[in-house]
């Protein structure tokens, strides 16, 4: 299997996500869920139950969930082809960027450690960035959908 992921350029400049993903000779695809931060003990069917606080630790813990969904269904971070984030305001300059919940400094930390051929300085995948005004519980902040190929 190859995955190659072209870099997005825009005045000599490369941007924070890839333009597209090419990939051949996988056997198939993982399509994960959306990841929120959710605690073990909330109960989708009720709201109740508890979520992780701040939108760092959020981050943090829907990495590692990807990262360990993906190993569990034979795949890897780096498989990864596209990801989709879905940050919940406030847009203090009006975009989603602009939102304190948007931790792209978490999510490179994260991948210089697991995959660091995903940073947004290296060669991340395609990615969009979604602003939204509520996620499925109150205190989510940040869910994130991935999808990636799974290896011959």
């Amino acid at each position: 299997m190859e995955l190659v992921t072209h870099k997005k350029m825009k005045a000599g400049r490369q941007m924070p996500w890839g333009k597209g993903t090419v990939v051949t000779g996988a056997k198939g695809y993982v399509f994960l869920a959306g990841n929120t931060g959710t605690a073990g003990n909330y109960d989708p069917s009720t709201g109740k139950g508890g979520s992780v606080g701040d939108a760092a630790a959020q981050w943090r813990s829907i990495l590692m969930n990807i990262k360990s969904d993906l190993e569990e269904l034979g795949s890897s971070l780096e498989h990864l082809i596209k990801i989709t984030q879905y940050v919940k305001g406030p847009f203090p300059d009006g975009g989603a960027l602009s939102s304190p919940n948007f931790r792209l400094d978490v999510m490179d930390e994260f991948f210089a450690e697991h995959c660091p051929k995903h940073c947004s300085y290296n060669n991340p995948p395609p990615s969009e960035v979604i602003g939204v005004a509520a996620l499925a519980h109150p205190d989510l902040v940040i869910e994130i959908v991935a999808v990636a190929a799974l290896p011959d």
